[in-house]
């Protein structure tokens, strides 16, 4: 058992870091004022290769695993870019694993490359507003026409969907009332965003406004039958590979965002002068801030075995579910920890931790809430009846 990073995977860490340092935390907060998106940061990324860093290589990627991509997406947010940086690049890096894992020869050499090139741009349109975390109520529908399907819906809190031009969207192709059993009926399709039959509205919102959040309403959209990924109906079951590796990438997110924080809180406490000393002379200001590196360094921990069973082709849905969790707890608490200790100041936009606390309430809360994930935990590990 070794919890250290290999050689391959400590350098793709320190060229993040390096890389990323091009974008200042002004930079950052300067988008956050003006809801920009970081056009350039997301070009030199591409230009760099690093979007590709999961794909295979086959199709223009690196053809690493989720653990090498989970220490880039780290990275980035711990680099003070916190969840504008990530999120602007996190639906390319793990987004079209089911069209990795279930896409046909030709699916995946049409639709992969222009990803990692950076020509095609991908939002994921799974959450409805009248279902939430209840996947298997959607109401969208995508009705079987000649050639195709015909399909017609809203979708809510979907990222990127203002700069995108594709999109990974599951809609229900069978009524829930002609089915067996409750996940069947729903089929995932990796096609146009049409903006001629997708209405795109802005959600704003309360942080991370350099990447934009939305609704879509969509209407009469006509998707043909070769941009269905995998059997019609099997759409829930796909769309389950993606989403551990996306809760193993938001807990590697939160870990960085944490980290960033509490670097910044830890380097005022040395330099913060009150009453003839520096802050950090005192416990009062020492123990919470080591107490938060420590929570996140264990959730780090579990982040990176679920990585790790996920790339060994194992499964990981307790581990990732528990890392998220962890992560995205101890990293709240470590952003208000640092906000804290800087006192007033950390009120201020210019020493940035009030960014990193407004913008780690999003892995805090999606892509699902800790509640869920404490009673899935009780369901799997406890043994215990379901309670959703």
């Amino acid at each position: 058992m070794d919890f250290s990073l290999s050689e391959e995977q400590q350098t793709i860490r320190d060229a993040i870091l390096k890389h990323c340092a091009q974008f200042s935390p002004e930079y950052w907060l300067e988008h956050d004022r003006s809801a920009e998106f970081p056009h350039d940061f997301y070009k030199s990324l591409v230009d760099a290769g690093w979007l590709g860093i999961a794909t295979p290589t086959e199709f223009g990627g690196s053809g690493l695993g989720i653990t090498e991509a989970a220490l880039m997406m780290q990275a980035i947010a711990e680099s003070g870019a916190g969840m504008s940086g990530a999120s602007a690049v996190h639906m390319p890096v793990f987004s079209l694993q089911p069209v990795c894992l279930f896409g046909t020869e030709a699916q995946k050499q049409r639709m992969l490359p222009p990803v990692v090139e950076g020509r095609d741009r991908v939002c994921f349109a799974v959450t409805e507003p009248n279902a939430g975390l209840n996947t298997t109520e959607l109401k969208t529908r995508a009705d079987k026409v000649e050639g195709g399907y015909l399909v017609n819906g809203e979708k809510i809190w979907i990222s990127t969907a203002q700069v995108a031009n594709k999109m990974l969207l599951l809609a229900r192709t069978t009524p829930l009332d002609k089915i067996t059993k409750k996940t069947q009926g729903l089929s995932l399709f990796y096609t146009d965003l049409d903006r001629t039959k997708i209405d795109v509205r802005l959600i704003h919102k309360m942080g991370r406004h350099a990447v934009d959040s939305n609704m879509l309403f969509i209407t009469d959209l006509f998707i043909p039958e070769e941009d269905r990924i995998g059997a019609e109906g099997d759409g829930f079951k796909i769309i389950l590979h993606g989403m551990n590796p996306e809760r193993i990438l938001i807990g590697a997110e939160s870990v960085g965002i944490g980290r960033a924080a509490i670097a910044r809180a830890a380097r005022y406490a040395k330099e913060r002068i009150v009453f003839n000393r520096p802050i950090g002379m005192n416990q009062g200001i020492q123990h919470p801030l080591a107490k938060c590196w420590a929570q996140l360094e264990a959730a780090n921990l579990m982040v990176f075995k679920a990585a790790s069973l996920f790339d060994q082709g194992l499964d990981c849905a307790v581990e990732a579910n528990a890392g998220k969790y962890l992560a995205a707890e101890f990293a709240f608490e470590a952003c208000h920890t640092a906000m804290l200790t800087l006192g007033g100041m950390g009120y201020a936009q210019e020493y940035h931790v009030e960014r990193l606390l407004r913008e780690v309430l999003i892995p805090r809360t999606a892509p699902i809430s800790p509640h869920m994930i404490l009673n899935f935990l009780a369901e799997k590990v406890l043994d215990l009846p379901k309670s959703y």
